[in-house]
């Protein structure tokens, strides 16, 4: 009888046209009100399964179950428009209240506001953002913009590598969005660099045929070449950086060192190389390194790994003081370099023990000036190692490592994050300008991307 009668309601509002709709309800009560000569038609629910019936009116579907409904000419709920149909039938001239309130908004929104957001977007989201305007373009030099990015905390470090094919001048990785980037810095091009130590957002390179030291901006192309130095071997000195505040605008120093115990400092205050004085006897020559063996640098103090005997030699910058540890080194070790994260003193190098390779990552113990391991690269991964003459390069040192591990079949390059022990592959670096023909890595270094670094 019930669903008769609706049925019979519904033929009623179809045959007069009305927009009512009353949909076929098989658990509802029917109810009919007279108040103020006006007629509704009420339904109540009293299914607490309505809910899932597939012809449940939206009404249905919002009320709870034992509540009234009452409904006159049913209309659905509002819905939200796109600005494009908001201004469609909209007579030329005319403007919406709210479109001009915010714009008066933004119109009004403070400058250093601006400036602190754009400071903490993504290095390539900026490059993008500069093309805006004139005013946006000329932040890289704006003083304010620099105190901002200051306070932005430092992420993932970029890593500055060379080719073998030696295409550009470089090839830059981009670790969050997992992506290769290939400057153009004209200073560097025929000129046969190594990037041999960063700070700041700066990189040094190591100019072999020149005897020359250059220090670059990668990502603004601000560059330096620093006056010239008479070394007679450079492939066998080590270089650190190091800062002389919080950030390049109070200047920064660069050592170099060479295996005899010769060594300079050069000064970005003053421009000029000095020699602080001699190393000191206890420290034994030769120190065995090479433009591979990475520095690293913590709170102006710079750390090189040392051979014969094994362990560790520091300089600080600021005092000029030189001191030896003698660290015994894991056995089967090769292949080594020293890394950073957090103030820590890191070893990775591979350990190989038989047709065994892996690759391991220790913490030094100061206390005890002991190696202790505390990771390893995955079995899966060492297994395809197993019987090959595996060598392997240090890309950078900066809690975030990048390693090359080659050899006649094999071409690859891992990362590894100190803090959260992670290993990923890095893809392959292609030849830029359509290739299709990955490039061999040869040498890099870490750096922090930093938009403001001047050299």
């Amino acid at each position: 009888m019930l669903r008769q009668l609706i049925g019979e309601v519904q033929e009623l509002c179809e045959l007069y046209g009305s927009s009512n709709y009353i949909p076929h309800q098989p658990h509802t009560q029917l109810l009919y009100h007279h108040h103020q000569h006006s007629h509704r038609w009420c339904f109540s629910n009293f299914d607490d399964d309505s809910a899932e019936d597939d012809y449940c009116d939206p009404i249905m579907r919002s009320g709870k179950s034992g509540t009234l409904k009452t409904m006159e000419t049913y209309e659905p709920p509002p819905t939200k428009k796109s600005r494009k149909e908001r201004n469609r039938g909209k007579l030329p001239g005319t403007t919406n209240s709210a479109e001009v309130m915010e714009q008066e908004i933004w119109k009004e929104f403070p400058e250093d506001l601006f400036e602190a957001v754009i400071a903490r977007l993504p290095i390539a989201t900026f490059f993008r953002f500069r093309l805006v305007c004139r005013k946006w373009n000329s932040l890289l030099n704006s003083n304010s913009f620099s105190q901002h990015c200051a306070q932005v905390p430092q992420g993932h470090p970029w890593f500055y590598t060379i080719t073998h094919e030696n295409v550009d001048p470089g090839a830059m990785y981009d670790p969050s969005l997992k992506k290769w980037h290939h400057p153009t810095i004209p200073s560097l091009r025929a000129k046969t660099v190594l990037p041999v130590a960063s700070a700041g957002g700066l990189v040094c390179f190591l100019d072999i045929n020149h005897r020359n030291f250059f220090v670059c901006n990668p990502l603004t192309q601000s560059f330096k070449e620093l006056p010239a130095r008479s070394v007679r071997v450079w492939s066998r000195v080590a270089v650190g950086m190091t800062l002389n505040g919080n950030s390049t605008t109070a200047g920064y120093k660069i050592l170099w060192v060479g295996c005899d115990g010769e060594y300079e400092v050069y000064d970005s205050v003053k421009n000029s190389w000095a020699r602080p004085g001699s190393m000191p006897l206890h420290v034994k020559l030769p120190l065995s390194l090479n433009f591979l063996s990475q520095a690293v640098s913590i709170d102006g103090t710079i750390y090189l790994m040392r051979s014969d005997p094994d362990g560790i030699v520091s300089y600080d910058m600021v005092t000029g003081a030189w001191k030896q540890f003698i660290i015994p080194a894991p056995l089967h070790l090769t292949d080594h370099t020293l890394a950073e994260c957090g103030g820590r003193i890191m070893l990775v190098g591979l350990l190989t023990k038989n047709a065994a390779t892996c690759v391991c990552i220790w913490e030094l113990q100061k206390m005890m000036l002991l190696w202790k391991e505390v990771d390893r690269m995955p079995n899966i991964w060492c297994l395809e190692f197993y019987g090959k003459h595996v060598r392997m390069t240090c890309l950078g040192n900066k809690g975030l490592l990048m390693l090359s591990l080659r050899s006649r079949q094999m071409n690859r390059l891992v990362t590894y994050n100190v803090l959260s022990r992670e290993w990923l592959k890095v893809p392959g670096c292609v030849v830029p300008r359509g290739g299709k023909k990955r490039q061999w890595i040869a040498c890099g270094t870490a750096f922090h991307p930093c938009l403001t670094a001047s050299a």
